[in-house]
Parts: C-alpha cells; structure tokens; sequence
C-alpha cells in the first residue's frame, strides 16, 4: 500500500531560462526544468527518491502524512 507524504515546495523562473525547483523540508532535494511542468515533474520524482532512500534507511520522513495547509505569496495584477 502507498502512503502519500504532502511537502511544501518552491518554483521559481530563473533568469537565464527554465524554473528552479527545491522542497527547503528535504535538504539538499532541488532541480530544474526548462519548462514549470517539467520542473514540477522532475521534483516529484527528486522527492520519490528522496523519501524512498530515507524509508529504505530507517529515516523518519519530515513533514507530516496528511495534507496541510500553507500560507504562499501569490502575484495579483489588477488593470488601473
């Protein structure tokens, strides 16, 4: 049976091109994609492995098992 972990993650465009992809709750768990749907993609798998290594391990997992709420920064562009 699956479990599913929630983590909070931060995706960024970056200057040069492509977006940036990190979860600060799993240290060092970052990557990139040239477009926002592949750098989503490519965290979910960097978590996958991150989680899987940890339980393989005997880690605890950080974070909590069940969804959460977060409070994020959203940009509004309203027409003057």
């Amino acid at each position: 049976m699956n479990k599913e972990y929630w983590f909070s993650v931060i995706i960024e465009p970056c200057e040069e091109g492509g977006y940036y992809a990190e979860c600060p709750t799993l240290p060092g768990c970052v990557t990139q994609g040239e477009t926002y749907a592949e750098a989503v993609g490519n965290l979910q798998d960097a978590i996958r492995g991150y989680v899987e290594s940890l339980l393989a391990h005997g880690e605890p997992i950080p974070g909590k098992k069940s969804r959460q709420r977060y409070k994020v920064e959203l940009p509004v562009s309203v027409a003057a």
